[in-house]
């Protein structure tokens, strides 16, 4: 989700969208061991972390119904944050369960599909971190400031 389009901000109903993509390939992977399912929404999350090119995002705009002002627009930066945080669960989940470590693999995996589920239902996991960091070296910057 680390599209840098005209106007700033991604609609958020294209980062929904993205997340059930995430989710719906998390559960068909589960459901059917297939788990090379996972492939797809880290190649897509990998092409927009890289590229600046989500498939997912770039691929649904067009069905967006009304003019990308009138949607509330997502920070991309803070997309592209959260992003990463499910790249990297993805990329953990299918690289384990490739090398036989399925126990491994069914946590990076469930904490991604669950973090995007409560993200849909409206609290982003990903959002609380990356505020939270930045408090931390805001307040890290300003300790130095008073020595």
């Amino acid at each position: 989700m680390s599209q840098k389009p005209a106007m700033q901000g991604i609609p958020s109903p294209l980062v929904k969208l993205n997340q059930a993509f995430i989710v719906i390939s998390v559960l068909l992977a589960l459901l059917t061991g297939l788990h090379w399912i996972l492939a797809f929404p880290l190649a897509a999350g990998l092409s927009g972390l890289i590229f600046g090119y989500h498939p997912v995002i770039r691929l649904c705009s067009p069905l967006l119904t009304k003019p990308r002002s009138a949607y509330v627009l997502e920070d991309p930066e803070q997309q592209q944050f959260n992003q990463k945080i499910a790249v990297f669960c993805l990329a953990g989940g299918l690289v384990s369960f490739l090398a036989g470590w399925t126990i491994a693999g069914y946590i990076f995996t469930m904490m991604v599909g669950i973090a995007a589920t409560v993200a849909i239902l409206g609290f982003c996991i990903g959002c609380f971190i990356h505020y939270q960091w930045r408090m931390y070296t805001y307040r890290r910057k300003q300790a130095g400031l008073h020595k």
